[in-house]
């Protein structure tokens, strides 16, 4: 949201956007017309502990399909293809391993599938498949606008800066292990943008709700030094 307000403040046009994860949420909302304000309040004002309820199966605890009813009262049944910036997103089959990228199709059914964490929510089910977030195939969703023809490409990693703590317990373990996955890949798959923004969120937990208006204050901040350098060196 951060980086919204900062490309707004700087005047730069979005030509198309991609999300990945809770990404694809703020993506969904700012392609279907929703400005940074907007989406700042969206976000403040939601329950983030209540977007998902108990479900009884084999392959999760909790289910987030209310969630994609929030998305369809903020935005309606809306088709991804009908946005009125490009909008693509991008979840796991986690049946294959696959990258799915949605172009069409329901918006909240995509973005549900894109931000569903595997062990904690039931895969959503789509087209035949086990649809998981797709942060475990392409974290910043660069591929999709090298894909679709962007002319130049500004992607946001909000792990760039990642401080890593000596684990303490097995639960540390694994959160070092995925996170080292995810920042090497990362880092492979934004090579081809234009510009990378990185803002150094390491001070925060990014799962800590209390904290959002810090973070999206370290985003802007960090987008604004960073657009506005790249601005000046393309002029």
């Amino acid at each position: 949201v951060g980086v919204l307000r900062a490309l707004d403040e700087l005047s730069i046009q979005v030509g198309m956007v991609s999300g990945t994860s809770i990404g694809s949420f703020i993506a969904a909302l700012f392609a279907f017309g929703k400005n940074w304000r907007e989406i700042r309040d969206i976000v403040f004002n939601l329950d983030w502990f209540d977007l998902s309820g108990p479900v009884l199966s084999q392959y999760g605890l909790l289910s987030n399909r209310k969630f994609g009813g929030i998305i369809t009262d903020l935005l309606g049944h809306k088709k991804i293809e009908d946005a009125p910036i490009p909008l693509s997103m991008i979840a796991t089959d986690i049946g294959t391993g696959r990258k799915v990228v949605f172009r069409d199709g329901d918006v909240s059914s995509a973005v549900m599938a894109s931000s569903c964490i595997p062990g904690i929510f039931k895969p959503v089910e789509c087209s035949g498949g086990m649809l998981v977030d797709g942060v475990l195939v392409e974290n910043v969703p660069v591929s999709p606008l090298e894909k679709y023809g962007a002319e130049a490409i500004v992607c946001v990693d909000l792990l760039a800066c990642h401080r890593f703590h000596q684990p303490e317990n097995i639960i540390g373990i694994l959160l070092n292990a995925f996170y080292s996955t995810i920042t090497n890949t990362t880092a492979m798959q934004t090579e081809t943008a234009d510009l990378c923004i990185c803002p150094d969120l390491s001070e925060f937990n990014l799962v800590d709700t209390h904290k959002v208006p810090e973070i999206m204050e370290a985003g802007y901040r960090s987008a604004f030094a960073t657009l506005e350098s790249w601005l000046e060196r393309e002029r």
